[in-house]
């Protein structure tokens, strides 16, 4: 059988493959010609170049590198899920990766960093997503939180038992599961529902793989964690999410209500990230015009991964910021 069809699996099969994979990365091959389509079947890229960052990004990133690579076969680029942050500080900013994904913006840390290596990083949006707060499927105490609760529950020294939030709630202890600090969900999650001058609590179960967290509330009656979108909807049947009131009543996660801007605070934007440098190759120049084509893709970005798409005007205007840059450095 074929390397490319192996890879052609159902969503839940890959999200569920993808989180048991070790932490090595996975070889991917793909490009294209200018405008998406080989001009005579045969693409003239070549080349090899690393991608890193966010787990919240990476199924789409997946997806959208196996398209390309169904057009050309002699472009190869691993993947690692590093973080946001673990990709930015460990990998891109020091020139070891070309492509980070994050689900939060590069902080001006980062981007020192990248300055002090020569590295000038081009932003480009890529989707959005619905944070997603998920229980057990047994909890028949919660169904909506208040972002308050959430932040009891989240901060350090908050509540400890479900009993300190709510009284009619369990008398028993709150077991989370969540983000690691390399996470840019973590620091999404936190800037929004803990605040930026409190401390996320320390005492919960971190990971960088969502397939974990998952399988911690799954598994344990009175457990909470957070997540992207994405892995909660291809996986309603085996846990619970959390609508959310951040003022104006419950509101649940969904592609709808996030599209909407009714899902407050937890929608939010995706993106990735290519050295400007790293441009003036073009197999890597041909890979971030595909990636912003995709963007509106809504087989590929929500029906398939489950994010929100970009809009045509979104796309439009990333695709004219990236062919700018790549003019100014080819």
């Amino acid at each position: 059988m074929s390397r490319k069809s192996d890879r052609a699996v159902s969503r839940r099969q890959f999200l569920l493959g993808a989180g048991m994979a070790s932490a090595g990365s996975i070889a991917l091959a793909g490009c294209t010609e200018q405008g998406g389509t080989p001009t005579d079947g045969e693409s003239s890229l070549s080349g090899e170049f690393r991608m890193t960052g966010s787990s919240t990004v990476y199924p789409l990133a997946v997806e959208v590198v196996n398209q390309f690579e169904n057009e050309h076969s002699n472009v190869n680029i691993p993947i690692n899920r590093t973080g946001s942050g673990g990709g930015f500080s460990n990998h891109f900013c020091v020139g070891n990766s070309v492509i980070n994904n994050a689900s939060r913006p590069i902080t001006e840390g980062e981007q020192q960093q990248c300055g002090e290596n020569d590295v000038t990083p081009h932003e480009i949006k890529v989707a959005s997503d619905a944070v997603t707060v998920i229980v057990n499927g047994d909890n028949d105490w919660v169904d909506c939180m208040t972002v308050d609760q959430l932040g009891q529950i989240w901060r350090e020294g908050g509540a400890q038992n479900w009993s300190d939030v709510d009284p009619s709630w369990p008398d028993e202890p709150i077991n989370r599961f969540g983000a690691a600090t390399t996470s840019g969900t973590f620091d999404y999650f936190k800037e929004t529902i803990v605040g930026e001058d409190t401390n996320h609590t320390s005492e919960y179960s971190a990971t960088e793989r969502d397939n974990e967290i998952l399988a911690g509330v799954q598994r344990d009656q009175y457990a909470i964690g957070y997540f992207g979108f994405a892995y909660y909807a291809d996986n309603q049947d085996v846990v619970k999410a959390v609508s959310i009131d951040n003022g104006d009543g419950c509101v649940e996660p969904s592609l709808e209500n996030a599209r909407s801007g009714e899902y407050q605070p937890l929608s939010r934007p995706l993106f990735t990230y290519v050295a400007e440098g790293a441009l003036e190759r073009e197999e890597v120049a041909e890979f971030c015009r595909f990636f912003v084509e995709q963007s509106t893709n809504q087989d590929l970005v929500a029906d398939t991964v489950g994010y929100v798409p970009n809009t045509e005007d979104e796309r439009e205007r990333e695709l004219q910021e990236l062919n700018d840059t790549i003019e100014s450095v080819q």
